[in-house]
């Protein structure tokens, strides 16, 4: 959905598609990095814990790390794994952003509901929710306040790096 090419990276109706980690440069600038989903793959324990330990390597190691995108499904209720991931992500002091994905799905209502109650879970161990984004890959909604974001991000570290080359 961010960079508007269908192609780009392949995915499925069935979860576990994404066994490895798919880096893609954008704009000759920064990359976009897609990791496997950590839920609901239809996997051996053996392929679940092999997964769960390179993702947790890769997220705790990699020194240009910016930010992760955990996507949610926003027509599910706060799901435990995904509320452990996103603890797990604060303990390691990972910086990540929420997105609810498939937002088209539902009713406004009933996403505004499912937020609720994913802003309440959070609270419970969270003083200050993460950035919070909506998203439909189908209309492109919230494709611009997502690539805004990772500007700001990108831009603020340039102009660290510049104040660094100036002294």
């Amino acid at each position: 959905m961010l960079t508007g090419k269908k192609k780009l990276a392949k995915t499925s109706g069935t979860p576990g598609k994404t066994q490895l980690i798919n880096h893609f440069l954008i704009n000759d600038e920064w990359y976009l990095v897609d990791l496997p989903g950590y839920g609901y793959a239809k996997v051996s324990k053996s392929s679940r814990y092999q997964w769960e330990k390179f993702i947790a390597e890769y997220l705790t190691k990699r020194e240009e790390l910016l930010n992760v995108f955990v996507l949610i499904d926003s027509r599910l209720e706060p799901q435990k794994i995904d509320l452990e991931f996103m603890n797990w992500c604060g303990e390691k002091e990972i910086p990540f952003s929420m997105v609810f994905t498939k937002i088209d799905k539902l009713s406004s209502s009933a996403l505004a509901k499912n937020l609720a109650k994913y802003k309440k879970e959070m609270l419970k161990f969270w003083t200050e929710l993460p950035p919070v984004f909506t998203s439909s890959s189908e209309s492109k909604f919230g494709r611009e306040k997502i690539l805004n974001y990772i500007g700001q991000i990108n831009d603020a570290i340039l102009k660290a790096e510049q104040s660094q080359k100036s002294k």
